[in-house]
C-alpha cells in the first residue's frame, strides 16, 4: 500500500467470509475486536451473528429501508462508515464475503480522498463456489458478473459465467428472461457453507423456480449457446455478408453513406416527434414507426463500423466499450462522488468534462459548422451557459428584442437590396431569437419545423378551398387568395 498522509480518519474493511463465523479470518477477527467501534455493513449473514448484541458494533440494515436504490443504500452506508471514522480516529467495517469481491462500498471508500482506507483480505463466496464446482476458474475463464446488471455485463459473453446476488426470485427471472431460446441448463448454488447447503444442476427454465434465493444465493453458466447480444450481432453479419455479396453495398465508402445517415437521421427525429408528449398513448403504427426508423439508422452505425474493421481502423466492440467509457466518465454524479441535482447541473458539469476530456481550448470547439443553424445556435446556447455566459447574461431582454426588429424592418425596405450591415443585424436578431428559446428549454429548430408544418397544413387548406371553386390556387383571384389565406389562417 502506498504512504497515505498523515492525520486523515481509518477505516479498516473486512471481510465476514461466505457463510459462518468459521469462515472469517482471524486477521479480520482481530481487526472487529480492536477497533473502538466496528460496523457491519448487513446483520442479515451467518457471520455476523456473532458480533451482534456488542455495544461497539453497529449494524447498518436501516439504510436498506431508507434508500430508493442501491446506489443510494451503498453512499448512506459509506457516509456513516466515514463520520464515525471521522469520530473515533479509526473504525472497522465488515461486509459478508470478501472486501474485495463485488463490493460496491469498499470501492467508494476506496475513492474517497478523506480517509485512509485498509484493506484485510477475506474469503468469498467465489473460493466456495471453485470448490463445490471443481474446477479452476483462472483456466476455466470464469467470469463473474452482477445479477442485478446481468443483461448488460453478460452482453455478448458466452461463458462461463459465475452470477452473484442472486438475491431473490425476481433477480433470477430478469436473468433468465435475458434469453428467449434455451441457452442450456445452469447451476444454483445456495447458502454455501452451511447445513443446508444445496448445489443444483436445473434447466434454465427454472432457475428461478427450483428454491427460495436470498442473499446467499449464485448461478453458475456454464455455457451460453446463444449471447445476450445475439440479435445485434445476426444485424451485424448481415451487414458484412452484404457487403461481400452485394454490388451496392459492396461500392459504398464512409462518405458515400453520409447522405444516407443524414436522411436516416432526419426520419428519426420525425417518427419520434408523432410519438407526442405521451408515448404510452400513442397508436401502434406510430410506435413500429419509430422502432423501424431506428432500425435503419442502427444499419447505418454497422455499416461504418463494419468499413472501419474492413480498413483495421475499429470494430463493432470497440465502439460500443468505448461509448460505455465515455457516458460512464461524463456521468460522475452516477458513478462517482460529484453532486448534480437537476439536469441543468449535469449539462454543466458534461459540458465542463467534455471540454476538459477533448484537451479543448475554445468553448464553441467541436460543434460542427455544417449543422442546421438554429440546432447550432442552440448547441451554443448551452455551451454559453456552462459557464455562465447564458442568454440570462448575455443575451438581449425580451423588450430589446422587440426594438432590435422594429429596427431592422424599419431600414429594410420592400423589395430593397439588404445591404451588410442589416443582414448582420438579421442575423444577430435570428440568433437571440434562437438562444432566447434555448435557454427557456425548448428546441429551436424543432419549433421552426413545426410552424413549417403549420405553414404547409395552411396552404394545402387554401389549395383545397381555391380547387373546391374550380381554380388553381395561382390562378385565384389575388384578392381572393388573400381572403382565404386570412380566413383560414383564422380557423387554424
Amino acid at each position: 500500500m502506498s504512504a497515505q498522509p498523515a492525520g486523515r480518519p481509518r477505516v479498516i474493511a473486512v471481510g465476514l467470509g461466505p457463510a459462518g463465523p468459521e469462515h472469517t479470518t482471524p486477521a479480520a477477527s482481530e481487526a472487529l475486536s480492536s477497533a473502538p467501534v466496528a460496523f457491519l455493513r448487513t446483520s442479515r449473514h451467518p457471520a455476523a451473528v456473532a458480533w451482534l448484541g456488542r455495544a461497539d458494533v453497529v449494524a447498518l440494515d436501516h439504510c436498506y429501508e431508507t434508500g430508493e436504490t442501491f446506489e443510494q443504500v451503498y453512499r448512506s452506508i459509506v457516509a456513516i462508515v466515514r463520520a464515525g471514522a471521522a469520530e473515533h480516529g479509526a473504525v472497522a467495517y465488515a461486509v459478508p464475503g470478501s472486501p474485495t469481491v463485488a463490493e460496491r462500498t469498499v470501492e467508494l471508500l476506496r475513492a474517497d480522498p478523506s480517509i485512509e482506507l485498509e484493506v484485510v483480505p477475506g474469503l468469498s463466496f467465489c473460493d466456495l463456489a471453485w470448490a463445490r464446482l471443481g474446477i479452476d476458474p483462472i483456466e476455466a475463464g470464469v467470469r463473474l458478473v452482477d445479477a442485478e446488471s446481468f443483461a448488460v455485463q453478460a452482453a455478448g459473453d458466452a461463458g462461463p459465467l459465475l452470477v452473484a446476488q442472486c438475491w431473490s426470485k425476481e433477480v433470477l427471472s430478469a436473468v433468465k428472461l435475458c434469453y428467449d431460446a434455451d441457452p442450456g441448463p445452469a447451476i444454483l448454488l445456495h447458502h454455501l457453507g452451511l447445513a443446508d447447503e444445496a448445489v443444483v444442476e436445473v434447466p434454465w427454465s427454472q432457475i428461478d423456480r427450483t428454491l427460495e434465493a436470498d442473499h446467499l444465493t449464485s448461478l453458475y453458466v456454464p455455457r451460453l449457446e446463444v449471447p445476450v447480444a445475439r440479435e445485434l450481432e445476426r444485424l451485424a453479419e448481415l451487414v458484412r455478408v452484404l457487403r461481400e455479396r452485394c454490388p451496392w453495398d459492396r461500392e459504398q465508402t464512409h462518405g458515400s453513406l453520409v447522405r444516407h445517415l443524414l436522411e436516416e437521421t432526419y426520419e428519426v427525429m420525425e417518427a419520434v416527434e408523432a410519438l407526442g408528449d405521451d408515448p404510452s398513448v400513442a397508436p401502434p403504427e406510430v410506435v413500429a414507426h419509430v422502432q423501424e426508423e431506428l432500425g435503419d439508422l442502427l444499419c447505418q452505425v454497422l455499416f461504418h463500423a463494419t468499413l472501419a474493421e474492413e480498413e483495421g481502423l475499429f470494430n463493432l466492440a470497440e465502439v460500443a466499450s468505448a461509448v460505455h467509457d465515455k457516458l460512464v466518465a461524463r456521468h460522475p454524479h452516477v458513478f462517482g462522488d460529484v453532486t448534480a441535482a437537476t439536469a441543468d447541473a449535469v449539462l454543466t458539469n458534461w459540458e465542463r468534462n467534455k471540454q476538459a476530456e477533448k484537451q479543448r481550448t475554445h468553448l464553441f470547439e467541436g460543434i460542427p459548422a455544417a449543422m442546421p443553424a438554429l440546432a447550432r445556435a442552440a448547441k451554443v446556447e448551452r455551451k454559453l451557459a456552462s459557464v455562465d455566459l447564458g442568454w440570462p447574461a448575455t443575451g438581449l431582454g425580451a423588450r430589446s428584442l422587440v426594438v432590435a426588429l422594429e429596427t431592422v424592418l424599419r431600414l429594410a425596405e420592400p423589395n430593397a437590396f439588404i445591404d451588410p450591415e442589416i443582414a448582420a443585424g438579421i442575423g444577430e436578431l435570428l440568433l437571440e431569437q434562437a438562444r432566447l428559446v434555448a435557454h427557456r428549454g425548448e428546441d429551436p429548430e424543432s419549433l421552426v419545423r413545426q410552424a413549417l408544418d403549420r405553414l404547409g397544413a395552411r396552404v394545402a387548406a387554401v389549395e383545397e378551398a381555391a380547387g373546391g371553386a374550380g381554380v388553381d390556387l395561382g390562378a385565384l383571384d389575388p384578392d381572393r387568395r388573400l381572403e382565404l389565406w386570412l380566413e383560414l389562417g383564422e380557423e387554424a
